[in-house]
């Protein structure tokens, strides 16, 4: 089971909501919310957009995503 807490904080710290977040990815809210909830998992794309969008580096992505 994948921990994304640090994912959900990084979210709402630059975005203030998940919708903001949805508005600025072109991400759905329930998909955004299938994701960090982990019924869904990430593909290269997604790690690749959020962690732009958020601020994440490359070396960064296993405390987030994985």
């Amino acid at each position: 089971m994948r921990n994304l807490d640090k994912l959900k904080g990084a979210i709402l710290d630059k975005f203030g909501t998940y919708t903001k977040f949805s508005e600025a990815s072109g991400y759905s809210p329930p998909a955004i919310s299938q994701k960090i909830s982990g019924k869904v998992r990430f593909t290269q794309d997604d790690i690749e957009v959020w962690a732009g969008l958020i601020g994440i580096k490359k070396s960064e992505y296993g405390e987030y995503f994985f």
